[in-house]
């Protein structure tokens, strides 16, 4: 489909001074796309040219179209020296590229430099013209949607869920090539930045390519990431899942009538999927890593294995756990080869869903989660530049996942991602997702295979069906805990459950929910090459048990019961190994209650130690108390019978698959204060099992008025205000080299999570009662002893006495609904449960960090073709790391933002030092971004996340270097208020469509 891109420079402003004798710029513009460069007049002495050129013309394919960024640079003419640079704009030409998008790219985009940041603005007028070309051998993928948001579009409706793509490309990395004679830092800069626009954009078109062989039109949960690899190259890849979407056309689908997410997802459920097939989505051969070689491989679903397992027993000795993993290691191997009887039909694939909410229906049961890590060494790949080898390494994971997926019962892979970590030489590929049985109606043709079916089409309880087991209940793959529902009463659910994915928007839920973290530093000897390889290897197990261990025990302190958005990251260093698990803790009612902590200590002939015990018990006792409390816990009393089995033995971890039956007088030592509830037993062993015990009473609860989880939807709380703020925070911290031990390193790691939440909670207090949503931790080892946490989220703020009334009136209603059920003999919990909830939506809170209506951004605001009876005014582009905004319905989606930064400064303590600089960066980014949206036409960005953001200092040298890459949904929105006012005047002089733009 050949077309012509039509380019016009317009006009500049704000530019810096180049010229010192006269304090003005002799300024002038490149425009560059592919081969072809064009350029404008020279504007003499002026800091405010007005170019007003001609039209740009270059005749390209489309492929170059999705590959190519539009590169516009503007510098400072001199006779008689070199032409010196002000910066430069990448423009995507991409979201042009869709029938349902804007027609042109028209805006003030910031002139960008890579060592003195933003020098001006400059207005570019953008138009592409496409001609129809049906040749079915064309390389691009034009008329493929993309989009960062992990459930369905909003105004859209899915037809059909095809399944998994993926992709990589690798290129050298310019920072490690000679340039020039002498290699400038902004050469490199620029070079480096060029060349991810380019592979970024080769990518998206070949992720396109495989999704028209499927015969979709869109990719949901568009997820790509850089890998800086040294000196063994460049990688980009990327991660989503295939879909056919449908436009939701109906005026009615937008107006205000229902705010809550479970209703706008019931407004554009999937429909049944038509009845031809669809191809692979792999177009390429798995390849074998056979230049490289692999050193050690840790990959087990430690979740799934710890998960229903611990709830019920000691945390003391590790050799039941590793038993069973040894035990799941080796059945998975059986499967793979075909040792034992396989669990499913042959199928054309196995679903890997970057989903992590999904439509009513499509979810039916939960497995739990499933996770794989490998270990692999860089220098070891034969030939960098070629993809083959990482590929193979990606598949030798996604088997595991697949594996591990199979063994609980499930046939398929929810709430997917990959991460990788890398220092030198060593890289950590890791892997994870939610093992689930998905509704085969939805599902693309050959998913699934048919003796699923007849099992999954009975008829589900609407709130607790995700829970009930998929496995079957006397062959499990590992030791479990279970007990029937205590909502339906018909099928068997786990103590505890943990997940990837948000809380479905059906579940019954007690209380609110909170976010909980699991934190853990581990040193390591310095090595090179495989030794290092293997001494993270033989660390990998231990550190996945202790943070799920820390998980455990911070989720019973809570009272809770389930986590969902479940989200670990182990990172490398040079001589240490960090663990950080950030997830939504929640009580589902469907699950038991969670019984107590109980302590056991080893030497009880020492009175001392006793009484310390006794203390320490009585605080944990008093703590869970106070928790329940707080998040409004309050499960109602259930039967005898319906209580789960007997207390399992507490010394004696290796014993789990023991039968239930036998006795042990281990039990009766124990004063287990919680009647015939299971308690989770800690053995008090020695001082680091002290030290788990004191940082478990030391995780200080969120100020008064504060609430906080890392999902989407805050369970519990639904009278939302329209007071909304988006934050970033950077927080970097240099350790001290003298006497480092694991447990300093644990309480330096603990008080830097902790003292950036209290700093966040002091700058939000003026919001209060509010929730910080979607809190997304990132920790990275950049250098040796330096450690950077990242936190982006959103603050909302709530009307506290409205949402009182509202559960109290909940209340009220399952009480009536429990006593009619009671008349049947039945026993039902207390129900809160979304759907019940005001019509104020779950929002998504939107607003940006540095949300200051600077001149820049109220310059940015301009007027675009808006409905004629519609015209809200949006100064600032909003930015939200949430699908949704609150109060308002978006009406277009205008395509994804990829943008990806470099920033350096060779005067670091002039700049206000690293803090400094790095808000100086991001605040940067955050104008970029709102740029490019505006000049799309949008008024939001939706779906925020800044992937990376990897920071390198040299104070010596007064020297620092920033590598930032955000993405996002680029859309237009109409609040709520405005489209009622619309929805009032006649039909015939005004109709809000899908396809109507508002003023920005």
């Amino acid at each position: 489909m050949p077309g012509k891109l039509k380019v016009k420079i317009v006009a500049g402003r704000h530019l810096p001074v180049m010229d010192r004798a006269s304090d003005l710029t002799d300024a002038f513009v490149e425009v560059k796309f592919g081969n072809t460069t064009f350029k404008t007049d020279v504007y003499l002495k002026s800091l405010n040219p007005q170019w007003n050129s001609e039209w740009f013309k270059f005749e390209v394919d489309d492929e170059d179209l999705q590959d190519e960024p539009l590169q516009i640079t503007v510098l400072d003419h001199d006779t008689y020296s070199a032409n010196d640079a002000i910066g430069k704009v990448y423009i995507d030409i991409d979201p042009l590229l869709y029938s349902e998008a804007a027609t042109v790219i028209s805006g003030w985009f910031p002139i960008y430099d890579t060592i003195h940041g933003i020098r001006g603005e400059i207005n570019v007028v953008v138009k592409v013209d496409l001609f129809n070309d049906l040749n079915r051998f064309r390389q691009s993928s034009c008329g493929v949607k993309f989009f960062c948001t992990t459930s369905i579009p909003k105004c859209y409706r899915a037809v059909v869920i095809h399944g998994f793509v993926e992709e990589l490309v690798v290129n050298e990395d310019p920072e490690y090539q000679w340039i020039d004679r002498i290699r400038t830092p902004r050469a490199s800069n620029e070079a480096r930045q060029r060349l991810i626009s380019l592979m970024s954009g080769e990518l998206q078109r070949k992720i396109g390519l495989k999704v028209l062989e499927m015969r979709g039109n869109a990719v949901v949960g568009y997820l790509q990431c850089f890998d800086l690899e040294g000196e063994s190259g460049l990688v980009v890849r990327a991660i989503g899942t295939a879909c056919t979407l449908d436009k939701l056309s109906s005026p009615a689908a937008f107006l205000p009538a229902c705010n809550s997410p479970s209703k706008e997802m019931k407004e554009s459920p999937l429909v049944h999927p038509p009845s031809h097939g669809c191809r692979s989505t792999h177009n390429s051969p798995i390849h074998t890593a056979t230049g490289s070689r692999l050193t050690q491989n840790f990959s087990v679903s430690v979740p799934t294995l710890i998960y229903t397992g611990m709830g019920s027993g000691s945390a003391g000795k590790e050799g039941g756990p590793f038993k069973a993993l040894l035990r799941q290691q080796t059945q998975s191997a059986l499967e793979q080869r075909g040792g034992s009887p396989p669990r499913f039909c042959r199928r054309r694939e196995f679903p890997f869903l970057t989903l992590t909410a999904f439509p009513p229906g499509l979810l039916v049961h939960v497995g739990g989660v499933v996770s794989a890590r490998s270990v692999k060494l860089l220098d070891r790949i034969h030939n960098p530049d070629e993809p083959e080898t990482r590929d193979a390494w990606w598949a030798e994971i996604r088997q595991e996942i697949k594996s591990h997926a199979k063994a609980l019962g499930c046939h398929a892979v929810v709430g997917y991602s990959e991460s990788t970590s890398i220092c030198e030489e060593v890289c950590i590929l890791s892997a994870s997702g939610t093992a689930a049985v998905l509704s085969p109606r939805f599902l693309q043709e050959g998913t699934v295979e048919g003796c699923l079916e007849q099992r999954i089409e009975e008829n589900l309880p609407a709130g607790c069906g995700f829970c009930h087991i998929p496995y079957d209940e006397l062959n499990m793959p590992f030791p479990a805990h279970l007990t029937h529902c205590y909502n339906c009463r018909r099928q068997k659910v786990p103590d505890v459950l943990f997940t990837t994915i948000d809380l479905p928007t059906d579940a019954v839920v007690v209380g609110k929910g909170c976010l909980i973290q699991a934190r853990l530093c581990r040193l390591k000897k310095k090595a090179q090459a495989e030794a290092n390889a293997t001494a993270i290897s033989n660390l990998l197990p231990f550190m996945e048990y202790e943070v799920h261990t820390q998980l455990m025990n911070k989720l019973k302190l809570k009272g809770m019961n389930a986590l969902f958005g479940l989200r670990i990251q182990i990172t490398v260093g040079e001589n240490m190994l960090m663990g950080l698990a950030s997830a939504t803790g929640v009580y589902l009612a469907a699950l038991p209650t969670p019984g107590g902590i109980q302590i056991a200590g080893k030497t009880p002939n020492d009175g001392s130690y006793e009484q310390h015990i006794s203390h320490m018990q009585k605080k944990i006792n008093d703590t869970i108390a106070k928790n329940k409390e707080l998040y409004e816990i309050n499960p109602p009393e259930v039967c005898e019978e319906m209580i789960g089995s007997p207390i399992p033995e507490p010394r004696q971890r290796s014993r789990l698959l023991r039968s239930q039956s036998e006795s042990s007088d281990e039990v009766t030592e124990l004063d287990l204060s919680h009647g015939k509830k299971d308690a989770f037993v800690l053995e008090i062993d020695d001082t680091d099992a002290m030290e788990d015990v004191h940082s478990l009473l030391t995780d200080v609860p969120p100020p008064s008025g504060f609430y906080s989880c890392n999902t989407e939807i805050m369970p519990g709380i639904n009278n939302w205000t329209s007071e909304i703020q988006m934050f970033t925070s950077v927080r970097v911290v240099r350790l001290s080299s003298l006497n480092l031990t694991n447990q300093a390193l644990n309480k330096n790691f603990n008080g830097l999570c902790e003292n950036l939440l209290k700093s966040l909670y002091f700058k939000l207090r003026s919001m209060t009662p509010c929730c910080l949503c979607h809190v997304n931790f990132t920790v990275s080892l950049p250098e040796d002893e330096l450690i950077q946490v990242t936190v982006t989220a959103v603050a909302i703020s709530f009307d506290k006495h409205q949402a009182l009334q509202t559960t109290k009136t909940l209340v009220e209603k399952s009480l009536q609904r429990a006593s009619t059920d009671n008349e049947d003999g039945l026993q039902f919990p207390l129900e809160l449960c979304s759907d019940s909830l005001p019509s104020h939506p779950f929002p998504a809170a939107k607003a940006v960090t540095v949300e200051k209506a600077s001149a820049m951004g109220d310059a940015n605001s301009r007027s675009r073709s808006a409905p004629p009876c519609a015209s809200p005014t949006v100064g600032v582009v909003k930015m939200t790391p949430l699908s949704f905004i609150p109060g308002a319905k978006i009406t277009k989606y205008l395509g994804i933002i990829n943008m990806f930064f470099i920033r350096e400064t060779t005067s670091l303590r002039e700049e206000g030092g690293v803090s400094g600089f790095l808000h100086a960066f991001i605040a940067e980014v955050f104008a970029m971004v709102r740029a490019h949206v505006a000049a799309l036409g949008g008024n939001a960005v939706v779906s925020y996340i800044m992937k990376q953001c990897v920071f390198m200092e040299n104070p010596s040298k007064n020297q620092a270097q920033c590598l930032i890459n955000v993405s996002g949904d680029a859309v237009v929105f109409v609040r709520d208020s405005d489209l009622e006012v619309t929805s009032q005047q006649p039909a015939a002089t005004c109709q809000p469509s899908c396809t109507g733009e508002v003023t920005t």
